[in-house]
């Protein structure tokens, strides 16, 4: 996938395209976007997603903070596994929420070279979204662009949308949203320096630091994870949550005892994966009890991602 940035230009005499933000890249998205592909290849052009880095209701309001599902490098990343041609990059301002839909369409034809755009069978887009499939058809020939109506997507009868699947994640709901999501949701941070009381339980554990302060992070619980570190995958055991028994609820922690291993690995990149909700916080009578249920908690781990 070849990606192009708004100072850039296209060489393809024209691209087929679609439109949208793309959080998380689900089944829905690349559905969609199979869809741009398979009508790319009837008419011998290269397919392409538009897309945009910031969030746009982030650019029009802005106190709003999204806890999005991914960062725009790993959409990047994840929007190049589909086998999509092309990824063009727009930056969203104001100047261009306020256009009608016919003069955004009017400079995908002639900036982008777009030949052939697939909306969403939801999607509207334009200064105040006012216009519709019809509209967009008619703005289309205008411009010289063949406007095409995806088929609407559904995953077990259930609507999919980012909307959907972030509240999964909130709610704890890892496995489902991985359905969705067609992948295990990550994490990646750095190890930083923590209480250093799991070592004394006999659970140490490495308290990560997410490189993106605003993903959205799973429900407060524990979570069977999988841990890339130090160039190796390990199982995890993974805790999000105030630490009720030790600190009475006063900060959020993230942290994961990793299974059958030990080294130094403070200061290095961390990555992990969530596969299963184990169970949720709870506050303990003494630390002989926290003890025995994180002991339980592991051998739950170890048999779930055997």
């Amino acid at each position: 996938m070849r990606v192009i940035h708004d100072t850039q230009a296209i060489t393809e005499p024209g691209v087929m395209a679609t439109i949208g933000f793309f959080d998380g890249v689900h089944v829905g998205h690349r559905f969609l976007i199979d869809e741009v592909k398979a009508a790319a290849a009837e008419r011998g052009l290269p397919s392409a997603v538009i897309t945009f880095p910031l969030h746009p209701r982030a650019v029009l309001q802005k106190d709003y903070q999204p806890r999005l599902l991914n960062s725009f490098e790993d959409k990047l990343r994840l929007l190049a596994t589909t086998g999509v041609d092309y990824c063009i990059v727009l930056d969203f301002t104001v100047a261009l929420s306020q256009l009608s839909a016919e003069a955004f369409l009017h400079i995908l034809a002639t900036e982008w070279r777009v030949k052939g755009l697939v909306i969403g069978y939801d999607h509207r887009f334009g200064h105040d979204r006012r216009d519709g499939f019809e509209q967009y058809v008619q703005y289309g020939q205008r411009w010289g662009i063949e406007v095409l109506k995806a088929a609407a997507f559904d995953e077990g009868h259930t609507a999919v949308s980012s909307s959907e699947i972030r509240r999964l994640v909130q709610e704890g709901q890892v496995e489902r949203a991985a359905q969705l999501l067609t992948y295990a949701y990550p994490i990646s941070g750095r190890i930083v320096s923590g209480y250093k009381v799991g070592r004394t339980l006999g659970f140490p554990t490495a308290n990560i630091r997410p490189d993106d302060p605003l993903q959205l992070l799973p429900g407060i619980g524990v979570y069977a994870v999988w841990v890339e570190v130090a160039g190796q995958r390990h199982k995890g055991m993974l805790y999000i949550g105030s630490r009720p028994t030790l600190d009475n609820g006063t900060q959020l922690s993230i942290e994961v005892h990793i299974l059958h291993f030990s080294g130094d690995i403070y200061d290095d990149p961390i990555r992990v994966t969530f596969v299963h909700f184990v169970r949720g916080d709870e506050k303990f009578d003494s630390l002989e009890a926290l003890k025995a249920q994180l002991m339980r908690d592991r051998e739950t781990v170890d048999q779930l991602l055997n």
